[in-house]
């Protein structure tokens, strides 16, 4: 069996849904050299998230900014951790609900995602920074 890893950086981003799948292969190709396996690609931080989604029509991305926005609401009175902004503890929120990682098949050497799916960055924050990722890829 074939391990990999490598960790690094994405690109600060304003907030919104950003597709990075071309940034995940940049940064492992050696998915290439595993026929059938796995990729796992997680992120280190509690506001941002990761998820798979349609990657065609942009505006889903707004869409869902517009309803993750809805469903968790900033400047809530109600939320105790407040003193890193009005926008942190909803993002701690939406990236529990979305998660810290993402699980693809790699088949004969390439990310075996659907022909409309693609890897999100969730950057929940208005000012959210580089985000840190570790990816890696195992099998045969």
């Amino acid at each position: 069996m074939k391990i990999f890893q490598q960790a690094f950086a994405l690109r600060e981003r304003r907030r919104g849904f950003h597709i990075i799948t071309d940034e995940i292969e940049d940064a492992l190709p050696e998915i290439s050299a595993i026929k059938v396996g796995i990729c796992q690609v997680f992120i280190q931080h509690t506001s941002a998230s990761l998820t798979i989604n349609e990657n065609a029509d942009p505006t889903v991305r707004i869409d869902f900014e517009m309803f993750f926005n809805k469903t968790v609401k900033e400047n809530d009175t109600d939320y105790e951790h407040d003193y890193e902004g009005s926008d942190d503890m909803p993002a701690h929120l939406k990236s529990a609900l979305l998660g810290s990682s993402v699980t693809i098949p790699i088949r004969n050497g390439r990310l075996a995602l659907g022909t409309w799916q693609g890897v999100y960055l969730c950057e929940h924050r208005n000012r959210g920074g580089q985000r840190r990722l570790v990816v890696t890829a195992w099998g045969e």
